[in-house]
């Protein structure tokens, strides 16, 4: 079986395959995860289709264009209940070799299609290796599709110019999150409004649901105040395309999530339709398909608004960055226990930081403003809360 990069989105015409799960020559089994390849929006595993014996044919670090031949696994044969590998046609594949030569080669950072075996049917020898500086020895050609990857973390692209210094090339995803960034301050005219919320009711519910053994988290309850506002000031949740303003009458809420490559965004859809259980569902459902590298482009597109929440790492006041071609975002912050005033007495109450960024060339400042007081009003109404459940 030949494993290709594969296909995973119209826009996505190259990755780069970060690492391999698996040795050269290792057993794989069906279905068990052999590597790692990133693009500019997601990062996934590919897995064996076939248990069988993988032959690794380029090395992690390279910058791939799709449908690129990347390695290939000989089927395994079962006999008498053990699982035994297939030779395979050895049409196109490397001859087989051994585990010190294997080792040698890696050593080398050379592949086993770079060498000129002089064993039975081109098998590569160790006195091949010793040879490899000679003239011959080594094949020169660059494999098919195949170039150096620019944003390789890889040790080869890894580098130490002065002392207590390290350079590091970006990864995909990194960089396309650098390029969006920037994007969104050059091609957007972004303002933040501030607001406070009290979460007094909010925590009393949560506590009840607690006892009932069906706890909630804050995001679903925030989620739905959003889609609420988003009905009630719609440029909140329209874009600008050419001269024109493209309202949209559904909810596709884009949830920021911290991956270990980088920022990613998936996309809650007409969330406006979702219980909270089915919202925190859907969430977590996200969480776990970033760990596990399962992500797909189609989780990432279609967002309409976004929703930040940095108070999950402490922070308690920030400016969050629009996601265009989206025209708000609303950055949730730490919950913090504060005096605050009410009926005249100061008193101690659970308070979070809101903050809207906005796209002031379609949303004016009173419909930003009136936005986040909407989602104020909400979470701290008790019975608009209570009817959530």
């Amino acid at each position: 079986m030949d494993i290709r990069i594969p296909a995973v989105g119209e826009s996505v015409v190259e990755a780069l395959l970060a690492k391999w799960h698996k040795a050269d020559g290792q057993l794989v089994s069906k279905d068990e995860p052999i590597c790692e390849i990133e693009t500019d929006k997601i990062t996934m595993d590919l897995v064996a289709e076939v248990s069988g014996t993988l032959h690794v044919q380029l090395p992690a670090g390279a910058t791939l264009m799709v449908g690129t031949l990347i390695g290939r696994i000989d089927e395994a044969m079962v006999s008498g209940g053990v699982t035994i590998a297939s030779p395979g046609d050895a049409t196109g594949a490397a001859p087989a070799t051994s585990p010190e030569v294997r080792q040698v080669l890696r050593e080398k950072g050379l592949e086993s299609s770079q060498i000129v075996g002089s064993g039975p049917n081109g098998r590569i020898l160790l006195e091949d290796l010793k040879r490899a500086g000679q003239p011959g020895a080594v094949r020169s050609e660059e494999p098919p599709l195949y170039r150096p990857s620019p944003f390789s973390a890889s040790p080869q692209s890894a580098s130490l110019p002065v002392d207590g210094e390290e350079r590091v090339r970006m990864s995909p995803l990194r960089k396309r999150v650098a390029e969006r960034l920037v994007q969104a301050r050059q091609q957007t005219a972004m303002l933040t409004t501030f607001n406070e919320v009290d979460l007094t009711a909010l925590q009393a519910l949560r506590a009840q649901l607690k006892q009932q053994a069906t706890p909630i988290g804050i995001l679903p309850f925030f989620a739905r105040a959003c889609c609420d506002a988003l009905k009630a000031f719609p440029a909140v949740n329209a874009r600008i395309e050419g001269d024109e303003i493209v309202y949209q009458q559904f909810c596709h809420l884009g949830i920021a999530v911290s991956g270990e490559k980088g920022l990613v965004v998936p996309v809650l859809r007409t969330a406006e339709r979702l219980g909270l259980r089915e919202v925190e569902q859907t969430i977590a459902g996200f969480v776990v398909k970033i760990q596990t590298n399962k992500l797909a482009i189609a989780d990432l597109e279609g967002g309409t608004f976004t929703i930040s929440n940095g108070g999950t790492y402490g922070s308690l006041l920030s400016t969050p960055i629009i996601n265009p071609p989206q025209s708000g975002v609303l950055g949730m912050h730490a919950i913090q226990e504060r005096p605050v005033v009410r009926d005249g007495q100061i008193v101690i109450r659970p308070m979070m930081y809101l903050a809207l960024s906005y796209d002031h060339r379609m949303i004016d400042g009173r419909e930003a403003v009136g936005f986040l007081k909407l989602v104020k009003e909400r979470i701290e109404d008790s019975a608009w809360l209570d009817g959530l459940r």
